[in-house]
């Protein structure tokens, strides 16, 4: 292992450890803000509890959250010092934005509602939770931007060996992201939901606060069901625009060695033979790939070994084929996963009509484990996204190899690579243990203080604006 396998195997397990938070608090704001806003319509005390019971669990995930995205900040000017000299023109407005709007405002009015519950008046603490989903919602736009750029950079001229933004607009009008922003979005409404879904569940099965978890289940079902369709439907428009401008990333999510031919078959399953470049077996569907890239029933597929050629031709010799069975195997788990939340969302929406929920122990069971399935769709779909342009950080400019500090030892990344694995078990342990005792104490806990009695009972404080 030398110093650039050692780098990316950093940046890879900060940025997917990082990324386990970053839907759930973008998702769990916005449900907190309509769990308040039902609240705020129908005057059921339900819905304030789910809103302060579930914004204890958003609160956790915002906290963990930040510290890895500090963590993975570092990697820019630790490891990628060659990529932040030649990108950081373009790379640092999306990021400053992100911070100095976006994050800022997050972060004051998560404060303002966090300490406001007896300090404003209804309309007023609404507002501060609304902003937090707002600013969260921004914060990851303006990444994402960022990222956007790194898969279909324009605006720009290089001078003196740097990308130099000479287009601001184009940092967000850049067709890229407003594929990969929606798709994410909701994304985290099927992160969040499913984390709702799956605590309520495992509290159902031990016949805990029934009335309020049952409530909250309902409720997280919604979220499952629009979540899991409408990321599907935009994932789909983002496969057939990539095939467009990133081709050879389509070809390896297919295990497309050769031209497809048309119609263009899709696998299913496949053993993948990287040494010979071609499929040693594979279960096909007819016509399937032509239908899902062109929308008809024909239609042929350009193969990784013909788009090679032709970017051989256009940026130098190279081997430009990724990895291909991590992209292969990952976009069939965040595919498949997908349709599987969904179809577990329309089962629990057939109960609950039955009202034979609470008796399907199975269900409930299967919804409890089904919390770990959204972060592991999360994670495919980011190796998909980001291995799928190698071997470029930004896509036809600038390479993997040309990106990476050039005086690091092996040594000194290995130790910051342990470093970091090591906070992570730590934070990921207090995450768990942290949240496990909100879920344990459940919505309705009492302190034994007359201040958090009083708190708890007039929780906008009622009394204090009529004196």
């Amino acid at each position: 292992m030398d110093v650039l396998v050692l780098s990316r195997l950093q940046f890879a397990l900060t940025t997917v450890f990082h990324f386990f938070f970053v839907p759930v608090s973008v998702g769990l704001a916005f449900a907190v803000a309509i769990m308040q806003t039902l609240y705020f319509v129908k005057k059921k005390e339900i819905y304030k509890d789910m809103a302060r019971f579930w914004g204890k669990i958003f609160l956790l995930s915002f906290a963990v959250g930040v510290v890895t995205g500090i963590i993975q900040e570092f990697q820019f000017g630790m490891n990628w010092s060659e990529y932040s000299r030649f990108v950081g023109n373009i790379f640092g407005a999306p990021l400053a934005i992100e911070a100095l709007l976006a994050f800022f405002m997050e972060s004051t009015f998560i404060g303002l509602w966090m300490f406001g519950w007896n300090k404003f008046r209804k309309g007023v603490h609404l507002a501060c939770i609304w902003l937090v989903a707002l600013g969260s919602t921004l914060s990851s736009f303006w990444i994402l931007a960022a990222n956007s750029f790194m898969q279909q950079p324009g605006g720009y001229t290089i001078e003196n060996g740097q990308a130099i933004l000479n287009d601001f607009s184009y940092i967000f009008t850049n067709s890229y992201v407003w594929h990969q922003f929606p798709h994410m979005w909701f994304g985290a409404l099927l992160t969040a939901g499913c984390l709702i879904a799956g605590l309520s569940a495992l509290k159902l099965l031990r016949n805990k606060d029934t009335a309020f978890f049952k409530k909250s289940f309902n409720f997280s079902l919604v979220m499952v069901l629009v979540g899991g369709l409408l990321v599907s439907a935009i994932g789909h428009a983002q496969t057939q625009y990539i095939l467009k401008t990133q081709p050879m990333k389509l070809a390896a999510t297919e295990a497309l060695y050769e031209d497809s031919g048309d119609p263009a078959s899709l696998a299913l399953i496949a053993g993948i033979d990287t040494d010979n470049q071609k499929l040693s077996w594979g279960v096909h569907i007819p016509k399937l790939l032509s239908l899902l890239s062109y929308n008809k029933t024909s239609g042929s597929v350009d193969g990784m070994l013909t788009i090679n050629e032709q970017m051989t031709e256009q940026y130098g010799a190279g081997d430009y084929i990724p990895p291909v069975p991590t992209l292969f195997w990952s976009f069939r788990i965040m595919t498949f996963g997908a349709a599987f939340l969904v179809l577990l969302g329309l089962i629990g929406v057939l109960l609950t009509q039955r009202k034979t929920l609470e008796k399907s122990k199975w269900f409930l069971y299967l919804m409890g484990i089904s919390i770990a399935c959204p972060f592991v769709l999360n994670t495919a779909g980011w190796l998909v996204t980001e291995l799928g342009r190698y071997p470029w950080t930004v896509y036809g400019l600038f390479t993997i190899e040309q990106s990476v500090s050039p005086n690091i030892t092996v040594g000194g990344v290995l130790f910051s690579l342990i470093s970091f694995v090591t906070i992570f078990i730590i934070l990921a342990i207090v995450f768990i243990l942290l949240v496990k005792r909100e879920w344990q104490k459940g919505p309705y806990f009492v302190s034994n203080t007359e201040e958090q009695q009083a708190a708890l009972a007039d929780p906008y404080g009622k009394e204090a604006f009529s004196k």
